[in-house]
């Protein structure tokens, strides 16, 4: 079958309420594509234009972890959007035996996931339709978010929540103010993504109900049940951040770019943050006994000589006793031998005259 002169389809690759999927290859430019054919759509007049709409939206969204959007149109009274083939699985599983992994595998499905999440955002879209059947996963484990734009029109706001295909697929994942009636938001996306990693580690959703309102009262007013409660071997901290994904208020869930970042650092293996380098210290000194000297340790410290002390003034009056300073030996003798000289000097000077005045008598 060639849809539009161009696309011929080759294998229908799955079928749900609103319609088909095909294994298509463009004969023109030569490549496999992905065909998604809408039915059910006559009996809205305004189908055509918001499904333009939202086909344009959604092809503006260039990412590695988007399915591409490549053409759109009406042929043989049926809308079709051609989208990038994504050679791999949903992580719907088959019915009955859903997908179940790892902490490690669910980590990287939530980096890849929020990723997407977060570049739709900052475009303003929102998808308003995560579950585990818009998750594809390639052969190398990359995964890719599918049907951008057409979960609008899908799940349009006009549209009743008991509208087929809502409440038993959709409203599994629904965010708790969507459940109030309030209008979608990038929070509500989150709230989403935060019930399919729920489900790739437990197995199932984290509420079911048998009636589509007593669910839409546990997205509400239930906590979710901690998956380590369950049994399913996790960190303690991927644990505690999937928790913050399913909070109960929009405000309270981190965005998609945070959520994309935290798992792509590997917060989530509960690694321990690196201590801070030894600095050595210096051994323990013995307690002292009771009534015992505990010597201290000597500290090092450079020898200052001792300042100068300054001369006080004294008091009027006042004698101040000054001491004699010690006499060094050698200028002892040195003052010692001028006083010598000067009596042998005394001594001759005195027979002198002593001569002179006797000869003078005679």
């Amino acid at each position: 079958m060639l849809v539009a002169d161009r696309y011929q389809l080759q294998a229908c690759v799955g079928r749900g309420g609103m319609g088909e999927v095909w294994r298509a290859t463009d004969e023109v430019l030569g490549r496999d594509v992905a065909v998604k054919l809408m039915l059910g759509h006559e009996h809205d007049p305004s189908a055509a234009e918001r499904f333009r709409m939202e086909a344009q939206t959604a092809a503006r969204l260039s990412h590695p972890h988007v399915v591409g959007v490549f053409d759109f149109g009406t042929w043989d009274g049926k809308l079709y959007l051609v989208m990038e083939l994504v050679s791999g699985d949903s992580l719907a599983g088959d019915r009955g035996r859903p997908v179940v992994l790892g902490a490690e595998q669910v980590a990287t499905v939530a980096a890849h996931a929020a990723a997407g999440l977060a570049a739709a955002h900052r475009q303003g879209v929102v998808h308003r339709d995560i579950k585990p059947g818009n998750l594809l996963m390639d052969a190398d484990g990359t995964v890719k978010l599918a049907d951008f734009g057409i979960a609008r029109f899908v799940d349009d706001p006009s549209a009743g929540l008991t509208t087929t295909g809502q409440i038993v697929g959709t409203g599994l994942y629904l965010a708790p103010e969507r459940a109030l009636g309030q209008p979608a938001s990038p929070a509500s996306d989150v709230y989403s993504l935060g019930c399919v990693l729920y489900q790739l580690l437990t197995g199932q959703p984290p509420f079911r109900a048998d009636t589509a309102t007593a669910l839409l009262y546990q997205h509400i007013d239930t906590p979710p049940t901690p998956p380590r409660q369950l049994g399913v071997p996790m960190p303690a901290a991927f644990e505690a951040y999937l928790l913050s994904l399913l909070a109960k208020q929009p405000e309270q869930r981190p965005s998609a770019q945070a959520i994309a970042d935290w798992f792509a650092s590997g917060s989530w293996r509960d690694q321990p943050m690196p201590l801070p380098q030894a600095v050595p210290q210096p051994a323990p000194q013995p307690a002292p006994q009771a009534g015992a000297y505990a010597p201290r340790t000597p500290v090092t410290a450079p020898v200052a000589s001792p300042p100068r002390p300054h001369p006080q003034p004294q008091p009027r009056g006042s004698r101040r006793a000054v001491q004699p300073a010690a006499e060094n030996p050698l200028a002892a003798i040195s003052r010692r031998r001028p006083r010598r000289t000067a009596a042998v000097a005394g001594a001759v000077a005195f027979v002198v005259f002593l001569l002179i005045g006797m000869a003078w008598l005679s």
